[in-house]
């Protein structure tokens, strides 16, 4: 790579690894992946009725340049905005889940298209029971990358939050 290059005391190396970089990027210009109208959308809002509204000034999910970010998703049910159970972390897990799948869904991706997820929890003693219901879901051949916090205090007083970036299909 240009960085690794870049620590070694050879000119011809960094110079070689100059036109590679240059190279590459015309590539990525000529097949239209960087700097056509194409890689330069605005964004869009994306909403699922089989999911709770969102709680604030906020979009459950916003789609921009081939990703999906969608807000955090907490256990509750879409038609009622409450808490599926107060208590029980697995419940809410999978209701926080099953918020994000309807998201998701509503273009034409799943689990499988989520890059990366953050993971928020009311207490780290819960990791266990969350991560046992989260795996059920992401059961692809790649797991997306994910970070998982504990917080002093989530929306609502949830016992979890989960948000994610899944990559969109071409279109």
């Amino acid at each position: 790579s240009l960085a690794r290059c870049l620590k070694s005391s050879s000119q011809a190396a960094v110079r070689l690894a100059a036109r590679h970089h240059a190279a590459s990027v015309v590539a990525a210009v000529r097949s239209g992946r960087i700097g056509s109208r194409a890689s330069m959308s605005t964004k869009a809002q994306v909403t699922s009725p089989d999911a709770p509204a969102a709680i604030g000034p906020y979009s459950q999910a916003v789609t921009a340049r081939g990703l999906m970010f969608v807000s955090g998703c907490l256990g509750l049910d879409p038609k009622s905005g409450e808490f599926t159970s107060e208590t029980d972390v697995k419940e809410q897990t999978h209701q926080a889940l099953r918020n994000m799948g309807a998201v998701l869904a509503e273009r034409d991706i799943d689990f499988d298209s989520v890059v990366k997820t953050t993971v928020l929890m009311a207490d780290m003693a819960d990791y266990g029971d969350i991560n046992e219901v989260y795996a059920s879901y992401f059961t692809g051949d790649v797991p997306p990358a994910r970070a998982a916090f504990a917080c002093k205090t989530l929306p609502k007083n949830a016992l979890v939050e989960i948000e994610c970036i899944a990559e969109l299909k071409d279109e």
